[in-house]
């Protein structure tokens, strides 16, 4: 026993010895200052940090914010009588809050799709997405508060998936705008919607990514302009159209889209950025449309090694993985052909901002107006060189134009030619246009017409050319009724608004 016990005065005698010179040689240090261990060497070398004690994040205060934010999202109801059978499958449709139920005819008193939506003045206008509100017959904005109001739909623009509507109240809870550009990857923000019919649901995340292109816009737009913020905050159906905001509760941006394998959210959210959200409502609301001016050129990035490996092959070329895009063509009545661009000039710049993808030089020009001008810097036969371009509408005009302005064709989105003979006896009339040059985005694609589609009628007035369209059209305000035949030969009379 004794034997034991002095062993154990000994090993208790060399542990306190041991931590007594520790203490007494090593350079003192505070409870929370890292402790920095270097192995550089002569043959390249790494570094790491060992942080010892308590590390205290600078998470900021979310619950201002979010009591500054929920009574300002609202929740948004479609109410649609187009049966959804006849409906063509839109991928928002999946994504965000439309029911995939097979029926033969909606019940006029249940919304056939839901969503959120951002009040963002005192008097009553309200924000939302296009896909949102897309095929509505009737919009219905329910407040935090429950309070229920029919709104009026003022305007949309495919293009960049936003709508704007009104509500008949005042002295309303709104969220202002803050400029978009100014936040960074890494922000905080907050997302607030309606998930899954969950009312008032704030969710945290931060910034994940600027600029980004998920190309989901294409089948509902002729021009889609994708330069979404990315976020981790999560975002599922419900939430589309609600608010994407910063600590301080200023809008960043509208909640649209997300990436899922399954249709819920997995880790990324996406929304248009504020600056390109106020620019589209500011115009609906002057001029019943968005003013946007275009380059007037089909283009192509080349910041894909696949993309351009496979132009290479095709068109037995050696272009180069690089920053920028290709013109491949030019709008006649565009003004980058007035301005002197040619076909095959690779754009750098515009307006001295570096043009690294097509969807950087679309969101660059998004803000811009019909006649203004931009500097465009292109790379030719391997020289730079520098163009002043007017900017035009898809028109060709350089001039803004209002609602009133448009022609017929340019309202409804499409144009149409008479039947011919062999037409005529195989639908089985004596009347009729056929529908071509369809834009995404139209009116007439919102009721479920398509190209190859026959008019029939037009406010039940029989019409047999582009023209009697016109004429019947050119002074109509308000609702208008299409009777036409689908490519199975099945009639359908359908309506909507024509501003």
């Amino acid at each position: 026993m004794k034997k034991y016990f002095g062993y154990l005065m000994v090993g208790l005698f060399s542990a306190t010895f041991a931590i007594l010179g520790m203490k007494y040689f090593s350079p003192a240090t505070t409870a929370d200052q890292p402790i920095i261990t270097s192995t550089d060497n002569h043959n390249g070398a790494f570094s790491f940090v060992d942080y010892k004690g308590n590390y205290t994040a600078n998470v900021p205060d979310f619950v201002a914010a979010s009591q500054k934010t929920i009574n300002a999202v609202v929740s948004i109801n479609n109410f649609s009588t187009r049966s959804n059978n006849q409906r063509y499958m839109d991928p928002f449709e999946f994504f965000f809050g439309f029911p995939n139920q097979q029926r033969s005819q909606p019940d006029p008193d249940k919304p056939t799709g839901m969503g959120s939506g951002v009040i963002i003045s005192p008097d009553g206008y309200v924000v939302t997405n296009n896909h949102v509100i897309k095929g509505s017959d009737k919009i219905e904005v329910v407040l935090n508060d429950q309070r229920s109001y029919i709104a009026e739909l003022v305007g949309t623009d495919p293009n960049t998936d936003i709508a704007l509507m009104k509500i008949e109240e005042k002295g309303l809870p709104y969220i202002k705008f803050v400029d978009s550009d100014a936040i960074n990857v890494g922000d905080w923000v907050l997302a607030v919607g309606n998930p899954f019919g969950l009312n008032s649901t704030v969710t945290a995340g931060i910034v994940s990514a600027k600029g980004r292109s998920i190309d989901i816009l294409r089948r509902n737009a002729a021009n889609p302009i994708e330069s979404f913020i990315q976020t981790d905050a999560a975002i599922n159906p419900g939430n589309s159209g609600g608010a994407l905001v910063n600590p301080n509760g200023d809008l960043v941006g509208i909640n649209t889209a997300i990436s899922s394998p399954t249709g819920t959210f997995s880790g990324y959210g996406f929304a248009i950025p504020s600056n390109l959200v106020k620019k589209v409502v500011e115009d609906i609301k002057e001029y019943g449309l968005v003013q946007r001016g275009y380059l007037g050129v089909q283009a192509m990035d080349l910041n894909d090694e696949s993309t351009v490996k496979e132009f290479n092959r095709q068109n037995n070329t050696q272009l180069k993985t690089q920053q920028g895009i290709l013109v491949q063509s030019l709008s006649e009545n565009g003004g980058a052909l007035a301005a002197g661009l040619e076909k095959g000039d690779i754009i750098t710049e515009i307006d001295g901002q570096k043009i690294t993808s097509l969807s950087k030089l679309t969101f660059t020009i998004a803000n811009k107006y019909p006649g203004d001008k931009v500097n465009v810097k292109i790379l030719r036969d391997g020289k730079y060189k520098n163009y002043t371009v007017t900017l035009r509408d898809q028109s060709g005009n350089t001039k803004r134009r209002s609602i009133a302005d448009l022609t017929v064709t340019e309202k409804l989105g499409a144009e149409f030619e008479p039947l011919t003979e062999r037409q005529k006896i195989s639908f089985g009339t004596d009347y009729g246009v056929m529908v071509k040059n369809m834009q995404p985005g139209s009116k007439l694609r919102g009721i479920g017409i398509y190209n190859g589609f026959i008019i029939l009628k037009v406010n039940n007035k029989e019409v047999s050319s582009q023209k009697e369209i016109e004429k019947i059209l050119k002074s109509h305000q308000g609702r208008v009724s299409i009777s036409y035949v689908d490519l199975d030969g099945r009639i359908y009379t359908r309506g909507f608004t024509l501003e």
